[in-house]
């Protein structure tokens, strides 16, 4: 898949004057907050790392903690995700989903979804470097039953990720995940859909949920309305959509995290920063083609000041 980031490498970069721009914008009263942005939030995240070790050489000064005694709210917010290696910044996601009030299911199904075995493991250990706990060990003391089985499957960063498809494979799958589920006189055996789920690459899952339908006439996603409820299903059905099409699956996750009444500006910062070196490119492409309106237009709606401007330069 060709990539499309909003943000690049800045061209010509030069972490010292960088680290002295910052510096001056810090002096005196009040802090020139159009000088951070247009710092940060046209740098790679490589860069602005150089920049931080450059400004502590020359100032012998913590750029982070400068950053935080001078900015505030959800502008600090999205400067220091701006600002943290992209594996610790999915890890401390991971932990505020898993430690706050109540889990945020979503949260961990999309981070452990999106991001490939790889990027899985990484995370993970991490985590585990960040909290002297494994990433499994948070999940299973903070969710039960099937959902926890299903997000530990996920944790191990295990999926099949070759491209190859069988269809004869995928008819069978569909074959028993019909009868561990709709064709099951009582109950659901979850373990069969779990293994399908969190084991097959995801052509082979897209080719598995064709022959369910075909087999049934209806989508997989209505079996698994069939068959599951609450946290479980509302997980199955994300991950579902995030393995038919991630792109998409994102661009739902912003506009999610943007509509009704307030913003849930975690996700919003999550998605662009995460995503902004990615393909967030892409993403604001299928956003404007399913919800008639730009992303930049979205985000200028709803948010302000400080905030909106680093959203919107990352944006793009």
């Amino acid at each position: 898949m060709t990539k499309s980031p909003t943000v690049f490498p800045a061209e010509n970069f030069d972490d010292e004057a960088d680290s002295q721009a910052l510096k001056e914008a810090f002096k005196g009263f009040g802090t020139d907050e159009d000088a951070v942005i247009d710092i940060i939030a046209r740098r790679s995240n490589e860069q602005r790392r150089k920049i931080a070790s450059r400004f502590k050489t020359m100032y012998g000064k913590d750029l982070i903690k400068e950053l935080k005694s001078e900015l505030r709210g959800n502008f600090e917010d999205v400067i220091l995700a701006l600002m943290t290696h992209p594996v610790e910044f999915q890890a401390k996601e991971l932990h505020k989903a898993i430690t706050g009030l109540g889990t945020d299911e979503a949260t961990i199904v999309e981070i452990l979804g999106v991001h490939t075995n790889e990027e899985v493991v990484k995370i993970a250990n991490g985590y585990e470097g960040l909290y002297q706990t494994s990433l499994e060990a948070d999940i299973k003391g903070d969710t039960s039953g099937h959902l926890k089985r299903l997000l530990v499957s996920l944790s191990t960063g295990n999926r099949d990720e070759s491209d190859q498809v069988d269809q004869e494979a995928a008819r069978q799958d569909a074959t028993a995940l019909l009868q561990a589920g709709e064709l099951l006189f009582a109950g659901t055996e979850e373990s069969v859909f779990n293994a399908v789920l969190c084991q097959r690459n995801r052509p082979q899952l897209r080719q598995i949920f064709h022959e369910y339908e075909n087999i049934t006439g209806h989508s997989f996603e209505k079996a698994i309305e069939n068959e599951f409820s609450g946290t479980l299903k509302d997980s199955m059905l994300q991950l579902i959509h995030c393995v038919r099409d991630p792109i998409d699956f994102l661009a739902t996750r912003l506009h999610d995290a943007m509509a009704g009444i307030g913003t849930d500006d975690r996700t919003l910062i999550r998605i662009v920063v995460g995503r902004s070196e990615k393909d967030l490119g892409e993403i604001k492409e299928v956003y404007e083609a399913k919800y008639g309106k730009s992303l930049a237009e979205r985000i200028e709606q709803d948010t302000s000041g400080d905030y909106k401007k680093t959203l919107l330069t990352i944006v793009g």
